[in-house]
């Protein structure tokens, strides 16, 4: 980099020669032409670096000390880029180097023949730097950018070649620093390779769809678990990493006892697994798994039930080593979430993350913009899921439908009710509502499962009918006829 100090604009050049530089392998004929010289400023051998107009008046001079500090003499303003003036206005192609020793360097690499220029600020001006002289680089049909090959030089050349019309700006590629460097170690072959194989800069994200044949044809091999109910699978083809699945459904439906259930089975399928319920105790939540261990509904009492055997439901689910839980009960903000949930993933090593629910994670957020709020915090999950590669298991509440008849009365679920935010419904690959009418005289804990989102295989519509059983606390999937209105077993 260079941050150099700037003299009065009205300067006396300093006088030299052009001679061979040896130690950077720089022939006399290269560094005349480019007008580098050799001579003495203040006692001190330095090496000056002249910058012209495009009547070659000299404008300005960088002076090199031995000890590799800089000074620039003269107008900045006016100097340009360095060795513009020995080039004509537009051609096939100009490279852009970072620094005057690289711009000599390259040039004597292509025989002195194609247009080569530096900046005069190393990688932190460049932008303002070639954007100074953005319409004299656009004449050219393709613009190399070969900044150093560091952290600075791959940020500079990102910046700047959003400068360009899309198309003429490509980014080179060296094996070692920079183009002096390249010189030095006599690979001048490799170094004017690089030149001629220098790629279209195109922004991040952007691919050539010629480029990404060896993506096309990698085998993936997408590894789904599956949920314990036959005809969600046979929609939905299982639950993959990397998925957001919603459940949804009126309130006192079942939602967290069926996310239980996908739980439990997650961790009989092998599965490690992170736990966020934030409207129940861990207790409550270990309580839950428990029970489908024993197919008993342990947090209504555990009388009557062995010690023994609720230890050893409790070693083969939450005390198995693959679940963890988080302590927390009511609202929490956004950012402290996406934290508990990188941890768990990251440092817990959980494959599937149940979030219960959505809705209370902003409840406490203050400015009351809750649309806002669940659009930036599904966003952030978005994100993370892809990241971290997990499954996210995410509850979500409902709005009211129009009419007399709600949720709680067997409503029919839609993308259109799910409360707070279109952002849900946008950014979930699987969501799954619940239907029950707890009025119903004969049937009131048979559920309608129904897929409203499917971003897998497409498929929506019913999946399956579950009924929970008041003695085994279990949600049992189940044959329902409409016509009799009967179940069937």
């Amino acid at each position: 980099m260079f941050d150099a100090p700037v003299a009065p604009a009205t300067f006396t050049p300093v006088q030299g020669d052009s001679v061979a530089l040896g130690r950077r392998k720089l022939s006399a004929d290269t560094c005349k032409m480019w007008g580098y010289q050799v001579g003495t400023f203040n006692g001190q051998t330095v090496q000056i670096a002249n910058y012209k107009d495009v009547n070659g008046r000299v404008v300005g001079q960088k002076i090199r000390f031995p000890n590799k500090d800089f000074l620039f003499k003269g107008d900045a303003k006016k100097a340009g880029l360095y060795g513009q003036h020995l080039w004509r206005d537009g051609g096939k192609m100009i490279t852009v180097v970072e620094g005057e020793l690289d711009a000599l360097s390259m040039s004597q690499a292509l025989q002195n023949r194609w247009p080569v220029v530096s900046i005069a600020q190393g990688a932190a001006g460049a932008k303002r730097s070639l954007s100074n002289q953005l319409e004299w680089l656009e004449k050219f049909d393709s613009v190399i950018l070969m900044f150093d090959q560091d952290d600075a030089g791959r940020k500079a050349a990102e910046e700047c070649a959003g400068l360009f019309t899309p198309g003429k700006c490509k980014v080179a590629k060296l094996p070692l620093k920079d183009a002096s460097d390249m010189l030095q170690a006599s690979r001048v072959k490799e170094l004017v390779d690089a030149v001629w194989e220098a790629k279209v800069h195109r922004p991040d994200g952007i691919l050539a769809g010629e480029d990404i044949w060896d993506i096309v044809i990698a085998d993936d091999n997408v590894e789904a678990a599956q949920y314990p109910y036959n005809g969600i699978n046979e929609k939905t083809q299982g639950i993959r990493k990397g998925e957001i699945i919603t459940v949804t459904a009126g309130s006192g439906i079942g939602k967290s006892q069926l996310t239980r259930e996908f739980a439990h089975s997650l961790l009989k399928q092998g599965e490690s697994l992170g736990y966020i319920a934030l409207e129940e105790s861990v207790k409550r939540t270990a309580l839950g798994l428990m029970a489908i261990e024993l197919n008993k509904p342990l947090h209504l009492g555990m009388d009557g039930i062995e010690k023994e055997e609720i230890r050893n439901a409790f070693d083969r689910t939450v005390g198995s080593g693959s679940v963890y839980l988080y302590d927390h009960w009511g609202s929490t903000d956004s950012d402290n979430l996406l934290a508990k949930v990188r941890y768990l993933a990251r440092g817990c090593n959980c494959s599937y993350i149940v979030l219960d629910h959505l809705s209370i994670v902003v409840s406490g957020m203050g400015d009351g913009d809750e649309r806002r709020l669940i659009d930036n915090t599904m966003t952030k999950l978005r994100t993370l899921t892809e990241e971290l590669h997990i499954g996210l298991i995410l509850i979500s509440h409902l709005k009211r439908p129009a009419g007399d008849k709600g949720h709680e009365e067997g409503a029919v679920t839609t993308l259109a009710q799910l409360r707070g935010s279109a952002a849900i419904a946008q950014l979930s690959d699987m969501v799954i509502g619940l239907e029950r009418n707890q009025q119903d005289a004969d049937n009131p804990n048979l559920t309608t499962v129904r897929i409203l989102k499917n971003r897998w295989t497409g498929e929506t519509g019913v999946a399956c009918h579950l009924e929970y059983n008041k003695e085994t606390g279990r949600m049992i999937e189940t044959v329902f006829s409409e016509d009799s209105e009967e179940i069937e077993f």
